[in-house]
């Protein structure tokens, strides 16, 4: 299983740039960036406010709502829409531990090769269920995410929802190891998990500088839904078994308010290895007669998160 070397390189970059900075303290990461469900189940620490800790320690309920504005959406690797932005609302609510979000993707302009009207379409809408305790240093979580999936176009078939259970376990240490384990129940019977790191610089008392990377690997358990691809970029009768894709994001938290933070991010995704390479073109947008001739097998976004926290 050959690795990218390509992103092997981005991640090592990515380590030396937090090991030359030892002496800029970690800021507090006070708000978290609306995308795909799975990302809502790391631990997010509520906004530091003395007026808001008696009541919060009364109830124990936090809550956010967050929306992104940004220039694609890229699940796990697979290209979700194209030439448009999209609007991703996001609610959480907190108690004690357990947590439960509802999540949405709306795409303001719908791709589909050879259609020129377009119209706002409500692509995605996900409810994730999770508990968190945290030990010492170490947290440990579990919880399940529903998938409500729509076509990637107005008038298109629906894919079947999804459904997934997941563990994670992150350490509260340098770059904060975080280690996901995502199981699919439903109709795409795969594993899937990533190992992603983090680290937030303070640059200003309301302006922070994050970098995060994270990495992927796929096991297939259904050739039908997840096959492996070959170099044409048609399916093969095999399971994909490799890595997949890892991701890189640069982002710039900036608290406005105790409870309202802004984050411009830009966000690089890429194959880990040539499986995925083929894998992530074959299941692409572009309009194209061969799966060969696509070309979008990594993809460069960005835009802006929009966060209230109470």
């Amino acid at each position: 299983m050959r690795l990218n070397m390509t992103g092997i390189r981005i991640l090592m970059i990515l380590l030396l740039i937090i090991d030359l900075f030892p002496g800029l303290t970690r800021a507090e990461e006070t708000s978290g960036i609306a995308l795909q469900p799975e990302q809502a189940v790391e631990e997010k620490p509520a906004i530091e406010s003395k007026e808001s800790e008696p009541q919060q320690e009364k109830y124990g309920i936090t809550g956010e709502v967050a929306a992104s504005i940004l220039s694609a959406y890229i699940w796990r690797g697979q290209e979700m829409t194209r030439h448009g932005w999209v609007v991703q609302p996001s609610a959480t609510i907190g108690y004690r531990g357990f947590s439960v979000n509802i999540w949405g993707n709306i795409d303001a302009r719908p791709y589909y090769a050879g259609e020129e009207q377009y119209s706002t379409h409500l692509s995605e809408m996900d409810v994730t269920l999770s508990y968190t305790h945290k030990f010492g240093i170490v947290s440990l979580g579990a919880g399940y995410i529903y998938y409500g999936l729509a076509a990637f176009y107005p008038g298109g078939t629906d894919p079947l929802d999804a459904q997934e259970i997941f563990v994670t376990m992150s350490v509260d240490t340098v770059l904060t190891p975080t280690l996901t384990i995502y199981k699919e129940i439903d109709h795409y019977h795969q594993w899937y998990a990533t190992l992603g790191i983090s680290h937030t610089f303070a640059l200003h008392e309301r302006v922070g500088l994050k970098l995060a990377g994270q990495i992927s690997y796929l096991k297939s358990q259904d050739e039908t839904t997840y096959p492996k691809f070959d170099s044409d970029s048609l399916a093969t009768t095999d399971k994909f078994n490799n890595f997949h894709d890892a991701m890189v994001t640069v982002s710039l938290p900036v608290t406005v308010t105790k409870n309202i933070t802004i984050t411009p991010l830009l966000t690089y995704v890429f194959p880990l290895s040539n499986d995925a390479r083929y894998e992530m073109k074959a299941r692409g947008l572009q309009g194209t007669l061969y799966p060969s001739d696509k070309d979008s097998s990594s993809f460069l976004y960005g835009g802006v998160n929009f966060s209230f926290a109470f």
